[in-house]
């Protein structure tokens, strides 16, 4: 998954959101309220809109059964034609996707130009390059299809035969992605052609350019393996690891490098294609066009079936989408023993949890950490489970040998101090959170923390004052910091500025317990009684805990005593 978070940070798609005819609009359009079990399917219609429902909510299997039968139930194969395609090819059949994308003069110009898209692929999957490079010339692909258009132009070539058209750098005007994919391309068929010295010129570009050091050192690293240079990829791999010491698969190459192992196999034509597929559906992802991006990834699999961060970006795609079973069946698709495997064990865990699955959560969680002690995304899923399920401790224990272990990193002490703190072991939070802002002092999560963790306790006011305002600074719309500030005047004395900024802190988050009852505390201190126990009744309107609720009660029947009185006459005649 290195490579597909470094390109997100690397490229970007533009305009993606302006394509209003595209995939995004016209595969959702339809009934948005009921699910497919709530229409009559003996009908044409009925099958109709059961399936845009079940499309909606992500079942696309299901949607492409239901289209199939209106289709046969129907007298208007157009609109029902492409739904049966969309939902085919988000489902992943690319094959049946492929034999009915509509092609007649009533289709929408984005489901033609996916449909030839589609079939592109189910060409190439099938070994009829002819056919694919024929499809990609007579049929032009438009926005936003241009760039796997460019990209996969040579490797049709190559599976066609056509040495010069396979070895042809694609270009399209001003798109980094197929700049840098496309340079990637042409040194991997370069090397298909056994022309070594031009493919590793193009590498080293590629190498040299900063932007895109990071996302191709193993592809040339494996070129070097392959030439029997190993002691060349060693070097290559020591030198990316000086700047990301922890990368899993950057370790693993060395270590094979070293002990001149068999190196990665060169890329066949399909896996090279399902590459560019895969870095633009990476691209799409990023930029929130989802359905675009589990359809690129559905081609992708069709072209290279066991490419594992595909069915790992599925899965998560899917989860979004809170379809949670198609989500685990794509993650349950990395096997044992994969680089990934711990990765999607760890991700499966979380959408059991999400289902509502707490204790099977938690088991594949603890299985998938345990199989993979060494590694930090397991580790760091099973002490999240833990802390969602208040077992404060336990995660601790589990984040304590990983943060001993790794280069200090302010996120995971940052964890562990929020587990210690709620376990009730706050000199050891503290320590954490000091630890962390060493390493990020401008980290406005850690300064509010931190921070509100002082206020709350009355220590360190002063010094606690400026961190949080620095926090606020940061992120003037975050309700909970608003709510840390207001605290701190609060503290302080200060229950004018306290109030400004509690009533700023509850108008961003109206259902936080902790904040309206800040805001009541402060009302009272400025003798407005009346709405200190409204927004004291209020508290217990909002689930709060045990704490909460008997606070609430507490100054509900008894106020906060004179006290708080007299401090109002003295705060309102100092302001």
């Amino acid at each position: 998954m290195t490579r597909l978070k470094v390109l997100l940070a690397c490229v970007s798609v533009s305009a993606l959101a302006a394509c209003a005819s595209g995939p995004s609009q016209v595969m959702l359009r339809g009934p948005t309220s009921f699910g497919s079990s709530m229409f009559d399917t003996r009908t044409s219609y009925g099958q109709f809109l059961a399936g845009q429902a079940a499309l909606r909510d992500g079942k696309s299997q299901e949607a492409a059964t239901y289209f199939g039968q209106a289709a046969v139930l129907g007298d208007d194969p157009g609109v029902i034609g492409e739904r049966s395609f969309t939902a085919l090819l988000l489902a992943g059949d690319i094959s049946r996707a492929a034999a009915v994308a509509p092609t007649g003069p009533d289709t929408t110009e984005a489901i033609r130009r996916l449909g030839v898209l589609t079939r592109v692929v189910e060409a190439l999957a099938l070994g009829k390059g002819k056919d694919a490079e024929l499809l990609l010339k007579s049929e032009p692909l438009g926005f936003p299809h241009q760039q796997i258009a460019a990209l996969l132009g040579p490797w049709a070539a190559a599976a066609a035969n056509d040495a010069e058209g396979a070895i042809v750098q694609p270009t399209l005007r001003s798109d980094k992605l197929v700049q840098y994919f496309g340079q990637q391309g042409q040194a991997r068929l370069f090397e298909r052609a056994k022309r070594y010295d031009e493919a590793e010129t193009d590498y080293k570009a590629l190498i040299a350019n900063a932007a895109t050091a990071s996302i191709f050192t193993l592809d040339y690293g494996a070129f070097l393996e392959r030439r029997k240079r190993h002691d060349d990829a060693v070097a290559l791999y020591d030198a990316a690891l000086k700047t990301a010491p922890n990368d899993a698969a950057l370790i693993r190459a060395r270590a094979r490098a070293a002990a001149k192992g068999a190196p990665p196999a060169a890329p066949t034509i399909r896996k090279g294609a399902a590459e560019g597929l895969l870095a633009c559906a990476a691209t799409f992802a990023g930029e929130r066009q989802t359905q675009f991006a589990l359809a690129y990834l559905r081609l992708a699999l069709r072209l290279d079936p066991n490419r594992d961060e595909a069915w790992v970006l599925v899965g998560d795609l899917l989860n979004q989408g809170q379809d949670r079973q198609g989500a685990i069946e794509a993650y349950g698709h990395v096997p044992a023993g994969a680089p990934l495997y711990a990765s999607a064990q760890s991700k499966i865990a979380w959408a059991l949890n999400e289902a509502g699955d707490k204790t099977r959560a938690l088991a594949v969680a603890r299985a998938a950490a345990a199989a993979a002690p060494n590694d930090r995304d397991a580790q760091v899923a099973l002490a999240d489970l833990l802390r969602a399920g208040g077992q404060w401790n336990d995660a601790v224990a589990v984040l304590t040998p990983v943060i001993a272990r790794e280069s200090p990193d302010w996120r995971l002490l940052y964890m562990r101090a929020v587990a210690l703190e709620q376990a009730g072991r706050w000199p050891e939070a503290e320590t954490d959170l000091r630890a962390a802002l060493k390493l990020n002092p401008d980290e406005p999560d850690l300064l509010n923390f931190l921070g509100y963790s002082w206020i709350d306790r009355n220590e360190h006011l002063a010094e606690a004052l400026g961190m949080v305002q620095k926090a606020v600074a940061a992120r003037p719309q975050s309700g909970a910091m608003l709510d840390s500030l207001g605290w701190a005047y609060y503290r302080l004395g200060d229950y004018k500025s306290a109030v400004e900024k509690l009533e700023a802190a509850v108008e961003l988050e109206p259902g936080d317990p902790d904040v309206n009852g800040h805001l009541g505390d402060a009302y009272w201190k400025l003798g407005r009684t009346t709405e200190a126990r409204f927004q004291w009744r209020r508290v217990l309107t909002l689930e709060p805990d045990d704490k909460q609720k008997a606070d609430a009660e507490a100054k509900l029947k008894n106020g906060m005593g004179p006290a708080g009185a007299a401090a109002a006459k003295s705060t309102m005649a100092n302001n």
